[in-house]
């Protein structure tokens, strides 16, 4: 049986708390437009979790000091350049991998080049 696409997952049982647009914007101190602005600019990434629910961003890509995660901007990028788009980025970032853990985890414990070694591997 084959692995289903990473568009394919159950984002809302993969990512246990999501954002919505105000509450990053709050969390960050900036306006909701300026939240969208960041995953325009793959600083963040956003998608809906699921049937009926509003787009949102996972909370843990946001530190407590309304950052985003140190790495995550520039896993993104890879991502995106490896024609990933914000679901399936959220999906790989959630799923684990090849990694002990999953790759937010390993962004969150400061292991970032770890994690964007084996994005930058997908283009392989």
């Amino acid at each position: 049986m084959t692995e289903p696409r990473l568009a394919d997952h159950d984002l809302a049982a993969l990512v246990e708390a999501w954002l919505d647009w105000d509450q990053a914007a709050e969390l960050i101190g900036v306006t909701a437009a300026k939240v969208r602005t960041m995953v325009r600019d793959h600083q963040l990434a956003a998608a809906v979790p699921g049937d009926g629910r509003k787009q949102g961003v996972p909370a843990l890509f946001l530190t407590e000091d309304g950052e985003p995660v140190k790495g995550l901007p520039g896993l993104l990028t890879v991502l995106h350049d490896n024609g990933f788009d914000d679901r399936e980025c959220i999906a790989w970032i959630f799923l684990d991998a090849d990694l002990p853990g999953r790759p937010i985890d390993a962004l969150l414990e400061n292991r970032g080049s770890e994690v964007k070694r084996r994005a930058q591997a997908l283009a392989l």
